[in-house]
C-alpha cells in the first residue's frame, strides 16, 4: 500500500522541501496551506500530490481538508505537523500583544488542531495507527535573544508531542518533534547577512542546506511503528546554539 503524508505549511520553506522529498520517494502527499498557487508550486510535476487548501487556525477547514485527504487515499500514514510563523525580535515590553496572539494561534493552536484531525483519522481507521511529527526548533530548548512569543510556541510543541506520545500509544500512534536549527529558507536569508546576538552583536550565523530537514523527517516517517525518533535535533554545525548566549 502507497504510504501517505499530510503536510501543514507545504506552500514554502521546510514544508515545501520537505513534501518534495516525500513525493520524490513515491508517497501520496498532501499539502496543507493558505495560499493555492504556493501549493501548486510545491507539487509541481507530481502527480501524487493532493492539495488541500485551508487554514490550520480554522477547525472546520482543517477537518474538511483532513477528511478529503482520507477519503482520497483511504489511509493516513504520517503527519507532518509543519506550519507557523515567526517574528522579529524585540524586548517583551516591545511586542505587541496582538502579534502574540497570531504567532500563538498558528504556532500552537494550529498544531494542536492539525494533530488532533490526524489523531482522529489514526484512532479510527484500519489498520489503526500512524505517525504524528512537529515540527519543532532548537528555540524549543534554548531561546534566541528577543524571542519570547516563538520560544513560548515551541516549548508548548514539546509539550503536545510529549502527550500525544502518551496518549497514542493505545492506539498504536507514534509521535515525535524534530528541532531545527539554521535551515536555509527564505526565512533563514537574514542569517547570512547579520543578526542579533545575546551580547547585542550582529552576527553572520552558520546555515545548513533545508534538504538536510527532508532527509531527517523522511527518515522519522518510514521507521516501522515499533520504533520512535522522539526528538530529533538537525542543525547546522557550527551555529551559536551549543552554548548560545
Amino acid at each position: 500500500m502507497t504510504k501517505t503524508i499530510i503536510i501543514t505549511g507545504g506552500g514554502g520553506g521546510i514544508g515545501r522541501s520537505v513534501a518534495r522529498a516525500f513525493l520524490d520517494a513515491g508517497w501520496q502527499v498532501g499539502l496543507v496551506g493558505r495560499r493555492i498557487e504556493a501549493l501548486e508550486e510545491s507539487a509541481t510535476g507530481h502527480a501524487n500530490a493532493l492539495l488541500l487548501p485551508c487554514d490550520v487556525t480554522k477547525e472546520a477547514e482543517v477537518d474538511a481538508a483532513f477528511g478529503r485527504a482520507y477519503d482520497t487515499w483511504g489511509h493516513l500514514d504520517v503527519l507532518f505537523n509543519n506550519a507557523g510563523v515567526a517574528m522579529k525580535g524585540a524586548p517583551i515590553d516591545e511586542l505587541s500583544v496582538d502579534d502574540w496572539r497570531n504567532l500563538i494561534d498558528v504556532n500552537v493552536t494550529g498544531s494542536f488542531i492539525a494533530a488532533r484531525a490526524a489523531f482522529g483519522i489514526m484512532r479510527k481507521q484500519s489498520p489503526q495507527g500512524g505517525r504524528i511529527i512537529n515540527n519543532g526548533s532548537v528555540s524549543a530548548q534554548v531561546p534566541r535573544w528577543g524571542s519570547a512569543p516563538y520560544t513560548a510556541s515551541k516549548h508548548a510543541i514539546t509539550g503536545l508531542t510529549r502527550t500525544i506520545s502518551l496518549d497514542g500509544r493505545k492506539f498504536n500512534i507514534a509521535c515525535g518533534q524534530i528541532d531545527i536549527g539554521n535551515a536555509l529558507t527564505d526565512m533563514a536569508v537574514a542569517m547570512t547577512k547579520g543578526v542579533p546576538q545575546a551580547d547585542g552583536s550582529i552576527a553572520v550565523e552558520p546555515v545548513m542546506d533545508v534538504a538536510h530537514v527532508a532527509s531527517s523527517v523522511l527518515h522519522m516517517a518510514t521507521l516501522p511503528l515499533e520504533a520512535n525518533v522522539q526528538f530529533m535535533t538537525v542543525m547546522a554545525s557550527a551555529m551559536p546554539y551549543i552554548g548560545r548566549g
